[in-house]
């Protein structure tokens, strides 16, 4: 005896008249009861109202699973009262991953094959909800008949069911084939948007499918031309654009079909320029078929003239009071600027205007815009409008703004002195933000501009009784005070307005620097260095120096106390070679290689890690300074390359390899490439360490975009050790530029199979890119 239950209609009215949570569950529990017992008992006129009820109540959010099966059974039931709430029940309860739709593919083909249209439309409807890849493979056949029956309302949903399975099974393409180019002749609306749909994931999932309906290009390009010209019908009219979800459509496959086909996109110029210049763009269903028509153009071998056309309605966007239409128009405009850059630079004003913009996610694309628009010949103006913009943008954009700015200038930089200026004003402006290696190239700058010595520890010194918070700033300017600190004193800058400075203020400035507490351990390694080299270079009293020193040898930090331990052995042991040992540093042209590339790496002195220590000019006699401190002779003696004696058994990443005797040559091995960026790893082993292996990194990029902050990390299992070295840089230019080099040091004492994991990161055609993976197949010569 079923117990009597509720009718949806008073079911719907307790559940809304509960006040409480607990009182809505308890009816929906009890009447779930109810509900199951009328499943039991098997009451086969009732089912279907039994199972609305329970949809009703999977709606609300509450389990319904038992009632997958009723499902099934109402699909199976000749009732088309049935029919209709299984099929509903099934969209709703079932999906791949319950075996249970599977049982209904038997139901579904029979109903596919009755001549009832309503029938046959619920059972689309659920094939292409819930059609799993097996059901898709069974029915395939059935949906493709359906697609020419006689039928507007049968034909368009077996349209959208041949997308949903060429979704789920690509392969099924070859079946689909035949009836789209009679579908196109359809003046259904509905129908004839779903083929068009249809047609391009045909288009997106086989080559073959674009070469067959490259055919149908002129029908495609005449459909379009009658939607702008004279329109489709009015009930489809939005905002006076005659059927824009259509025209949309058409235009993204039209885009597919011109894609590198030079017939095609030839058929179509036309047409585009026609709807790009009579397209309305005061509503934004106009915006919408103006972007595709972009995109089109961008995307196919269209006319140069055409080209310029899109690039000025993208420049029209940048107009709109819409956030969102600007934001895709900075975006398309960004994927432009490599291929079209003089057309893009006409609109360079706007762009710097949406710098400003309040929007975050906009002015961070326009910040992207304007670094990728500066060239050669336009470098001061746009230095001039990003240095306004660091000063005031948003702190979470300071860090990507000010490493463009330094990669803009050094790249393209009119001169060595407008290249310092720019750089000192971001490291004044945000030197906190800038990256690591910034201070290393400002250094090498300026070490290579023997013209600009004067004037840049000038700047620097000014810019340092300024404000000692901006680490990297502190730390260049340090290392320029300490290598030419004699210029500042002497006053000979004439570039500048002249300055009167003592020797003393100079050496309290670096003591103030050393006693900040905003100072970090490797700024105070700059500050110490810069006052032992200023021993060499003023000709007063040293005592303060030596105060200053002596006091740092029992500091805290490590490294600070072991470079006043050795700075004070050199002042008491070794005074008559100190004057020497702090020579200044020799001119290197930047991008040059050096001469004697063994003996600079053999002869760098570790007496400082964050600055180069200035060197001998004969390098066949420079000295290590751990070496003196030793207590050997010096005369004849050079620095220990990988030292393997029994006096140290434990070999040292940071010790510096003999690279002139290798083992066996190792062969080269590929690792990674995507979109023209490829990574390629090449191996070398000293003979004297045949458990330490020289990895050399080497990305290139043959793509048409400039691959930028490029960033290259690496991790080894916890039995070997890793000292991955500074990169050559961060930007690979495109069309084969000049690659990053990254020497990755391993040490392997127990010689066992190497494993690498390599994690990149890095910015390709305006897009953020990370790739994590793993390297397995490394030669068996790295660790054998």
């Amino acid at each position: 005896m079923v117990m009597p239950s509720l009718k949806l209609q008073d079911l719907i009215e307790e559940i809304r008249g509960a006040k409480t949570q607990a009182q809505e569950r308890e009816v929906i529990q009890k009447e779930c009861a109810h509900i199951r017992a009328s499943f039991r008992d098997g009451d086969p006129l009732h089912r279907h109202r039994q199972l609305a009820k329970l949809l009703y109540v999977h709606m609300l959010g509450y389990p319904a699973h038992f009632g997958q099966m009723e499902c099934v059974k109402l699909i199976a039931s000749p009732r088309f009262s049935d029919k209709r709430v299984g099929y509903l029940g099934a969209m709703l309860l079932l999906d791949e991953r319950q075996d249970a739709h599977l049982l209904i593919t038997n139901s579904i083909k029979n109903d596919l094959n009755q001549g009832i249209q309503q029938v046959q439309g619920l059972a689309l409807c659920t094939l292409s909800t819930v059609g799993s890849a097996e059901m898709c493979r069974d029915l395939a056949t059935e949906v493709e008949k359906l697609l020419l029956q006689p039928t507007p309302y049968v034909r368009k949903k077996a349209v959208l069911t041949a997308v949903h399975m060429i979704r789920k099974v690509p392969e099924l393409s070859n079946i689909f084939l035949p009836p789209c180019s009679k579908l196109l002749r359809e003046r259904h609306h509905s129908i004839l948007l779903g083929t068009i749909t249809l047609i391009t994931e045909l288009c997106e999932r086989s080559p073959a499918a674009i070469g067959h309906f490259r055919k149908v290009v002129p029908q495609l390009v005449q459909i379009l031309r009658t939607l702008v010209t004279s329109g489709y019908s009015t009930e489809h009219s939005i905002s006076g654009v005659s059927d824009p979800f259509l025209q949309v459509q058409i235009l993204r496959l039209l885009r597919i079909l011109g894609r590198n086909h030079e017939e095609s996109s030839e058929t179509m110029n036309d047409l585009l320029a026609q709807v790009a210049t009579n397209t309305e763009t005061n509503r934004n269903a106009g915006n919408a078929v103006l972007f595709e028509t972009v995109l089109t153009i961008m995307d196919i071998r269209s006319a140069a003239g055409l080209r310029v056309l899109a690039v000025n309605i993208l420049g029209r966007f940048l107009l709109n009071s819409d956030k969102n239409i600007r934001y895709v128009a900075l975006t398309s405009l960004l994927r432009l600027v490599q291929s079209d850059h003089s057309a893009v630079q006409r609109h360079r004003p706007t762009v710097v205007e949406c710098l400003r913009d309040p929007d975050a996610s906009l002015s961070r694309r326009a910040l992207e815009l304007c670094l990728a628009l500066v060239n050669s010949s336009n470098v001061r103006a746009m230095m001039q409008e990003l240095q306004s913009f660091l000063e005031s943008c948003p702190l979470d954009l300071r860090a990507d703004c000010a490493s463009g700015i330094l990669l803009a200038a050094e790249r393209f930089a009119p001169s060595k002195r407008w290249h310092i200026d720019t750089v000192l004003h971001v490291l004044t402006t945000a030197g906190t933000h800038v990256r690591d290696d910034a201070v290393a190239n400002l250094i090498q700058l300026i070490g290579g501009a023997q013209e600009l010595h004067a004037y840049s520890v000038c700047c620097l010194y000014s810019a340092l009784k300024e404000d000692i918070s901006q680490q990297p700033l502190v730390q260049v300017a340090a290392w320029c005070i300490g290598e030419y600190g004699d210029l500042l004193v002497e006053g000979s800058c004439e570039e500048t307005e002249p300055l009167q400075v003592e020797e003393e203020e100079v050496l309290l400035l670096l003591e103030k620097v050393l006693q900040s507490h905003m100072s970090l351990p490797a700024t105070r390694g700059y500050a110490l260095t810069a006052l032992m080299k200023l021993s060499t270079r003023f000709h007063g009293d040293n005592n303060h120096i030596r105060q200053v020193v002596s006091i740092y040898g029992s500091c805290l930090d490590v490294e600070l106390q072991q470079r006043a331990v050795e700075y004070n052995t050199l002042f008491r042991k070794y005074d008559h070679m100190r004057a020497a040992i702090l020579e200044k540093m020799p001119l290197v042209d930047r991008g040059q290689p050096q001469e004697n590339e063994e003996a600079e790496e053999s002869t760098t002195a570790q007496v400082s890690e964050a600055a180069p220590v200035p060197t001998e000019p004969q390098a066949s006699k420079l000295l290590d300074l751990l070496d003196l401190l030793d207590g050997d002779s010096g005369e004849d003696q050079h620095p220990a390359l990988l030292d393997t004696t029994p006096r140290s058994a434990v070999v040292h990443l940071l010790d510096q390899p003999c690279v002139s005797s290798l083992l066996d040559p190792i062969p080269n091995l590929k690792v990674f490439e995507r979109e023209g960026v490829q990574l390629n790893l090449s191996f070398a082993r000293p003979s004297e360490t045949p458990t330490l292996l020289l990895i050399t990194a080497t990305t290139s990029n043959s793509s048409g975009g400039d691959v930028t902050h490029f960033v290259c990390q690496a991790a080894v299992p916890k039995s070997f050790q890793l000292q991955l070295q500074a990169p050559s840089g961060d930007t690979v230019p495109a069309q084969g530029g000049l690659p990053i080099t990254q020497i990755l040091r391993i040490l392997n004492p127990k010689k066992a199979p190497l494993r690498l994991k390599l994690r990149l990161t890095y910015n390709h055609f305006g897009q953020s890119v990370q790739e994590i993976f793993e390297v397995n197949n490394l030669p068996m010569e790295t660790w054998q």
